[in-house]
């Protein structure tokens, strides 16, 4: 399978136009698109209507979960709805199966990496910090249960491991992201994974257990020569 991926795509009319023209290519080379979160800027429904009047044009069959930027204003059960209906795949903590290969993903949180996780101890507000990392955690633990495939891909927002954010200021990696993710996938054996969030990071990286870790976020794929709003995987 020919997997095109991105991420960050925070719908305008205005951003859109650029990759417009580019983005209409990506069913001559791929069989699916991944797009890992932040498809909206503010997470509005005629946002996300705009988008997937473009989106739908692309003839590709869409697997996708949602980023921070699509919580923005608290309606993101309303684009998840807008989205199945349009007959994209979203993963929320669900999984999606498609010719031997399995999609399992999540927003995911942030929370640091390695030993500087954030643990849930001190006060309430941290704690409740912690569980919602480990919420999404958990999450993709059970979209990953269900899946009985030899390949498996992973897709969430946030990152999973530090590599990937080399080139964003050091003192907010923690806020990127959380290794908690890196451990989940090492634990079911990823073939791939998926995120975006970010924009000014590093596009490769691999796990602990050395499954390849990509940052598909748009402006890092825009940046690159010659510039692409996809990029295109073979698993």
């Amino acid at each position: 399978m020919r997997i095109a991926a991105t991420a960050d795509i925070h719908f305008s009319p205005q951003s859109y136009d650029r990759i417009r023209e580019p983005l209409a290519h990506v069913r001559d080379e791929a069989d699916v698109l991944v797009i890992a979160g932040d498809l909206t800027n503010y997470g509005k429904p005629e946002e996300m209507h705009s988008l997937l009047n473009a989106l739908v044009r692309l003839r590709i069959p869409i697997v996708a979960v949602l980023g921070n930027h699509d919580y923005e204003s608290c309606q993101e059960q309303e684009l998840m709805k807008l989205m199945n209906a349009e007959g994209i795949k979203v993963l929320d903590g669900s999984s999606y199966e498609r010719d031997g290969i399995g999609f399992a993903g999540t927003k995911g949180f942030l929370g640091g990496f390695g030993r500087g996780v954030l643990t849930a101890f001190g006060e309430k507000e941290v704690k409740a910090f912690v569980q919602a990392g480990l919420d999404e955690t958990l999450k993709l633990e059970r979209a990953l249960s269900m899946l009985r495939v030899p390949k498996i891909v992973i897709v969430t927002h946030y990152a999973p491991i530090p590599d990937t954010l080399q080139g964003e200021p050091p003192e907010i990696w923690p806020y990127l992201g959380s290794s908690r993710f890196s451990e989940v996938i090492d634990r079911h054996q990823a073939a791939i994974a998926f995120h975006g969030h970010a924009h000014h990071g590093k596009l490769a990286g691999k796990t602990t257990g050395g499954v390849h870790v990509y940052n598909v976020a748009l402006s890092l794929l825009m940046a690159q020569d010659p510039p692409k709003p996809y990029r295109v995987f073979d698993i």
